[in-house]
């Protein structure tokens, strides 16, 4: 992220290809909902100032692997970056600039500080949307070397991976080409879903359904027609007495998920919102 640059547009974000969607310039305007006042040069200029301080030391190193765990170091030991495990659901974790400024965040957040060090010194560090936990990977000579930015930057092996998908596909244990396709690097467009994701889940587990609902129209502000998407800002209006518009997106939601597996709920909520009379919007 260019620290002379704006922040991009909300309204300009569905029309931009994966990759020209800037990473961290969108994470922090994922942020600037929450903080309105966040100055985005200052993060930009705290990356540069990461990977400043790094450089040197980086140069230095001949391996990619040695590289990187030069910047791990500094990161989680120097600089004390770290995951928050004690309040692991606080939604701060997920707004980057609180993440720099606390030195506290979940996976995908402390991926991105991560990923934006690590790219500013020229490594190609990717992010994986790893079933739980969001995970790093750097290629390193014939294959990738795989990392948990929410323990330190922790390596993990193959037989670690393995297990830590296995909770999460019913007790199947991936196989190599499973395995490798799990690992596959994360589009920018996915990351920052999955951020916007997480906040919904946090905001509507507290019932503050301004908050849920606004994350879930951001993820329309990326992908306009995606199913959960819509059906999350359906409820949230429904909850907040939109009705119109739940209306709208929950008929729009099952049109596109007929046999979903909420698909019952939903009509149900959607009869509600046809037989109640709710606030204009």
């Amino acid at each position: 992220m260019d620290a002379n640059n704006p922040l991009p547009r909300w309204d300009a974000l569905a029309g931009l290809d994966d990759d020209a969607l800037p990473l961290l310039g969108v994470a922090l305007l994922i942020a600037r909902d929450e903080y309105p006042e966040l100055e985005p040069r200052r993060y930009a200029l705290q990356v540069q100032g990461h990977a400043s301080h790094i450089r040197g030391v980086i140069d230095r190193e001949s391996h990619p692997a040695l590289k990187m765990r030069a910047i791990n170091r500094y990161l989680f030991e120097e600089v004390g970056y770290a995951g928050n495990h004690d309040e692991y659901y606080d939604p701060r974790n997920s707004y980057l600039n609180q993440v720099f400024e606390r030195r506290l965040g979940n996976p995908i957040s402390l991926a991105l500080v991560q990923m934006a060090v690590a790219r500013e010194v020229g490594l190609p560090l990717d992010g994986v949307s790893f079933p739980g936990h969001f995970l790093v990977r750097l290629p390193v000579d014939d294959g990738v070397l795989v990392m948990d930015p929410f323990n330190r930057g922790r390596p993990l092996d193959v037989d670690e991976l393995r297990q830590r998908a296995r909770t999460h596909l019913g007790g199947e244990v991936p196989d190599d080409d499973a395995l490798s396709q799990i690992l596959y690097p994360a589009s920018n467009r996915a990351i920052l879903v999955r951020v916007l994701r997480n906040l919904h889940g946090v905001y509507q587990e507290r019932g503050d359904w301004e908050r849920a609902t606004r994350s879930a129209d951001r993820v329309l502000r990326l992908l306009p027609d995606n199913p959960e998407g819509l059906r999350d800002r359906g409820l949230g209006y429904l909850e907040l007495g939109h009705l119109a518009g739940a209306r709208e997106d929950l008929h729009r939601y099952l049109l596109r998920q007929p046999r979903a597996d909420d698909a019952s709920q939903v009509r149900m909520r959607l009869i509600e919102a046809g037989s109640r009379t709710g606030r204009l919007h």
